[in-house]
């Protein structure tokens, strides 16, 4: 959808360079951390399950790294002109991994039945559905009760996997025992799974696409600590180091390594943006003086540059610049210690402590901390660092028990997917971390995010994302702080590792190991 001068030269260059032959075999030993609580899909879509359950479960589409859909179990779709009705075309001969077909039968149960019922944040979306019916086994029509403008988004393996009805229709599913060998369509089949070691998956030889995948298996591997993680990778113990897998300061010193590559590609459909919560309910946080002044006593640049070793960009706003709408026409907050000292007095603030909790995702979220810290310190705030573990982090949050607490949510492609519920007042609900935490109302901006979600054109779209982000920036109802860029490393002899947006989560379907 956007950068189309990007994309044609990106598809010239890899017509122009030379074909390598593919080679079949061998396997591949990636991290995960932490280990997954379930790999059923369905259930559970944290990262690490994604990660692993990726391999294992489809979605009826996939997204390239300019965010536009690609066949994967539909091979084709058309929308029609008044934003209604969404028909998509199955593959032919596609099966699930215990050899039973899968239909349109299956797409319709996953949609309408299971996934409405276990997967919160695609029930938002399928709450503008008025029905998904299955006309014939291969195809599949969802008719919306209005136009939704990200609708042909939420189609990918984590936002709706397809889960096999012949299995979990009339089951309690939470409780189904196949949820602990998941069965999918995917190119890779669950094998084995040793708590606090491995889980091994092994090639779908029965896969729908001719040749793939490549590879014998996979193991994913788990090992409790950063620096563990990192010495696994020097060792040769393990071949790839997903996105966030080791402190950020042991990245250069890894991929510097011979024969070892890295890329931040993989990441634009989640879009990562880090940000601190600021209580807009009570306290100093509550005054948008105070919040304004936050913003500009922060060194963003140093952030980036020392905590993340320059691997992120510097927020300016709620939507991220690899998110469809995104607009920079806003107010930048600069580092400017002056300008933040004159809000501060003229609000009057009087030395009243802050509570700063940090995120307990390792060293680097504590020292990204520290250097906040140590910025709003020099303006004059009184900030106290409240560190704790993640339930901790995770009760606090959900029971609003701060005054600035870090966290960073991924965007989903479109703002109507994962900005949106972040910010408008239908989304302030104590016992979730992942929601308006900041407890952030403004009635009139609620219904330019409303309106925004339901357009059907795209310049539309655009035109009223523009005024929210100018708007809400002037609120700073959160401190933006950076677009975070999670490189991941690996070995320069495995090759396509990642070919979509959302990078490993696809699962390594087209990888393969140059011998």
């Amino acid at each position: 959808m956007k950068h189309l001068k990007a994309t044609t030269f990106l598809i010239a260059a890899a017509l122009a360079a030379p074909l390598a032959a593919q080679e079949a075999g061998g396997r591949l030993d990636i991290v995960v951390q932490p280990e997954p609580p379930s790999l059923m899909l369905g259930l559970v879509q944290n990262g690490p399950t994604q990660l692993v359950a990726g391999d294992i479960y489809e979605g009826l589409l996939q997204y390239d790294t300019n965010l536009d859909p690609k066949p994967l179990l539909a091979e084709s779709w058309e929308i029609s002109e008044d934003g209604l009705t969404y028909t998509f075309h199955l593959r032919d001969g596609v099966t699930w991994h215990d050899g039973e077909p899968f239909t349109a039968d299956d797409v319709v149960f996953s949609a309408d039945v299971f996934l409405r019922e276990t997967h919160a944040r695609l029930r938002s979306s399928l709450a503008y559905v008025e029905s998904i019916t299955a006309p014939d086994p291969l195809t599949v029509v969802f008719q919306l009760k209005e136009p939704f403008g990200p609708f042909i988004s939420v189609f990918e393996t984590g936002t709706m996997p397809m889960v096999p009805k012949h299995i979990y229709e009339g089951t309690d599913f939470a409780t189904n025992e196949m949820n602990a060998t998941p069965i999918g369509t995917g190119p890779f089949k669950f094998e084995a799974w040793e708590k606090g070691s491995f889980i091994h998956l092994v090639k779908n030889e029965d896969y729908y696409v001719d040749g793939l995948p490549y590879l014998d298996e996979v193991y994913y591997r788990v090992i409790p600590d950063a620096a563990s993680r990192a010495v696994a990778f020097e060792t040769g113990e393990v071949d790839v180091l997903p996105g966030g897998s080791v402190e950020n300061w042991d990245v250069p010193r890894l991929t510097e390594m011979e024969g070892v590559c890295s890329t931040g590609s993989g990441w634009e459909f989640f879009a990562p943006h880090a940000w601190m919560w600021l209580n807009n309910r009570e306290g100093p946080t509550s005054d948008v003086r105070f919040r304004q002044a936050v913003m500009y006593a922060m060194d963003r640049n140093f952030q980036r540059d020392v905590v993340w070793n320059g691997f992120g960009t510097v927020a300016t706003g709620p939507v991220s610049s690899k998110t469809n709408f995104y607009s920079d026409d806003v107010t930048i907050y600069d580092y400017n210690p002056d300008k933040a000292k004159e809000l501060l007095e003229e609000m009057g603030y009087d030395g009243e402590p802050v509570r700063l909790l940090p995120l307990p995702y390792g060293e680097t979220w504590q020292r990204w901390a520290e250097a906040i810290r140590q910025n709003l310190t020099e303006v004059g705030i009184n900030v106290e660092i409240d560190s704790t573990d993640v339930a901790g982090w995770n009760e606090k949050t959900s029971q609003w028990d701060y005054d600035m607490a870090f966290t960073y949510l991924y965007q989903y492609g479109d703002p109507a997917l994962g900005v949106s519920r972040n910010y408008t007042s239908d989304q302030i609900s104590k016992g979730s971390p992942w929601n308006n935490v900041e407890g952030y109302e403004n009635a009139e901006l609620d219904e330019k995010w409303f309106s925004a979600a339901t357009m059907i054109s795209p310049e539309d779209r655009q035109a009223a994302y523009n005024e929210i982000q100018k708007e809400i920036v002037d609120d700073v109802p959160v401190a933006w702080l950076l677009e975070l860029e999670f490189p991941t490393i690996y070995r320069c002899d495995i090759k396509d590792l990642v070919t979509t947006g959302i990078g490993v989560n696809d699962g390594p379907r087209n990888a393969w190991i140059e011998k």
